[in-house]
C-alpha cells in the first residue's frame, strides 16, 4: 500500500496530503477549483499556515487533480475525506460533501479489492454508519478518523498529536492507519479504538471540554478583575493541581475560529435531538459572548484615544476571521465611537473589509 488519496485539499487536507507524501506515499489529492489545482501542481501556491510551502515546494510524489476516477484506481486502497461539513441552521452539520463523494463512489464500478474510505471530517454522531450501509454492498469500509489540530500549526500537529482517534468500520483499516501514523508522528500517541459513533462523540466533546475551560479561565479572571485581583497568578496556580492542569486555562480573548464554537452547538444540537441537553455546552456559548461584553465594557472605560489591536484573526498566526472574538471586540469599539488601528495587516486587509468595511484604521 504506497498509493493514497485524499479527497478535498483545502488547508487541512493538503497538509495531511503533504504529510503522507513526506513519509513516502505517492498521494493524489482531489479538488474542484482548477485553478488552485494548477497553483498546487505548479507549486506556486502561497499559504499563511507555516510549513506548507515548504512542503509542497520539496514534494515528489504529490499530484493534485479534479479527476475523481484516479482514486478508483486499483492500486489506491485508502481514501481519506476532508470535505467541508458546514454548519446547519440549528448547529448540526451538513453532510452533503461527503454525501457527494458517497454518490460518485456508487456510481463508479464495484472495485474487485475492498476499498477502505476514512472520513477525516467532523460528522454528527450516527452519520457515519448510514454512510456505511450505503457503500458496504459497493465493496468499501467507511472508518472515522477526525484530527486534532490547530489552523497555524497543522502539519506540526499532525506529526505531533497526543492521539489518534478511530472510528472502526474495519480491522484491516485499523492496521493500516497504524502504520500510516506510525510513520508520521514524531510523538507517541495514544491510539484509541472504538465505534464510529463512539469516535464522532469524542472528537465534539473533546472539543467542547476545550471550549469549557477557555470559558471558565476567562470567567475567573474577568471575577478577578472585577475584585482587584490577579488573573494570570490566579490560573496559573489553579492549573497547577494535575487534576486539572494548566493548557487553555489562561486569561484572553473568548474561544472562536472555524471549529470551536460550531462543534459546541453540534454537540448541544445531538443531544437535543434525543431529547437531551448538555447544560455545560450551552452555558459556554454563552460564557464566551458575556466575557466579550466585559471585554468591551473595561476598554470604554479606559477611554483611549485610539484602540490598537495587533491582530484581529481568530488567532495570531492565521488568516482566519471566523467567529473571531478579537475582531468582533474590535468593531464593537468602533460602534461605540472609538477608533480602532489594526497592525500588521496588509495581507488580510481585504478579508477583514469584506466583513467590516471602513470600520478600522489599517497599518
Amino acid at each position: 500500500m504506497n498509493r493514497i488519496a485524499v479527497i478535498g485539499i483545502g488547508r487541512l487536507g493538503l497538509c495531511f496530503a503533504l504529510n503522507l507524501e513526506r513519509i513516502g506515499y505517492h498521494v493524489i489529492g482531489i479538488d474542484l477549483n482548477q485553478d488552485y489545482i494548477d497553483e498546487l501542481n505548479a507549486k506556486s501556491f502561497k499559504s499563511f499556515e507555516p510549513d506548507l510551502e515548504s512542503y509542497l515546494n520539496k514534494s515528489t510524489k504529490f499530484k493534485a487533480s479534479i479527476d475523481f476516477n484516479l482514486v478508483l484506481e486499483e492500486t489506491i486502497e485508502m481514501i481519506f475525506c476532508v470535505v467541508p461539513t458546514p454548519s446547519l441552521q440549528d448547529g448540526s452539520f451538513s453532510h452533503e460533501y461527503i454525501d457527494n463523494v458517497a454518490n460518485l463512489i456508487l456510481q463508479s464500478p464495484k472495485p474487485k479489492n475492498r476499498k477502505h474510505l476514512i472520513i477525516a471530517c467532523t460528522t454528527m454522531p450516527g452519520y457515519c454508519d448510514l454512510l456505511a450501509e450505503r457503500l458496504e454492498e459497493h465493496n468499501y469500509s467507511v472508518n472515522y478518523n477526525p484530527e486534532f489540530i490547530a489552523q497555524g500549526t497543522i502539519i506540526r500537529d499532525q506529526q505531533n498529536p497526543d492521539q489518534i482517534l478511530i472510528g472502526e468500520g474495519s480491522e484491516l483499516a485499523t492496521e493500516h492507519l497504524r502504520t500510516i501514523y506510525g510513520k508520521m508522528c514524531d510523538s507517541n500517541p495514544q491510539i484509541h479504538v472504538m465505534s464510529r459513533k463512539s469516535a464522532e462523540i469524542t472528537k465534539l466533546a473533546t472539543n467542547c471540554f476545550l471550549t469549557m475551560k477557555i470559558s471558565f479561565a476567562n470567567s475567573i479572571g474577568d471575577l478577578a478583575i472585577t475584585n482587584g485581583g490577579e488573573p494570570e497568578k490566579i490560573l496559573k496556580a489553579i492549573g497547577a493541581d494535575s487534576r486539572i492542569g494548566g493548557k487553555y486555562l489562561n486569561y484572553g480573548f473568548g474561544f472562536g475560529g472555524p471549529c470551536f464554537p460550531r462543534d459546541n452547538k453540534a454537540l448541544v444540537a445531538f443531544a437535543s435531538h434525543l431529547n437531551q441537553e448538555i447544560p455545560l455546552s450551552k452555558a459556554t456559548i454563552e460564557v464566551n459572548s458575556k466575557h466579550l461584553d466585559f471585554q468591551l465594557n473595561e476598554l470604554i472605560k479606559e477611554n483611549r484615544k485610539e484602540y490598537i489591536f495587533d491582530s484581529v484573526t481568530y488567532k495570531k498566526g492565521t488568516d482566519i476571521i471566523e467567529e473571531s472574538q478579537q475582531l468582533l471586540l474590535a468593531a464593537k469599539l468602533v460602534d461605540a465611537g472609538k477608533k480602532v488601528i489594526v497592525k500588521n495587516s496588509e495581507a488580510i486587509r481585504g478579508i477583514i473589509e469584506s466583513k467590516y468595511p471602513n470600520y478600522f484604521t489599517f497599518t
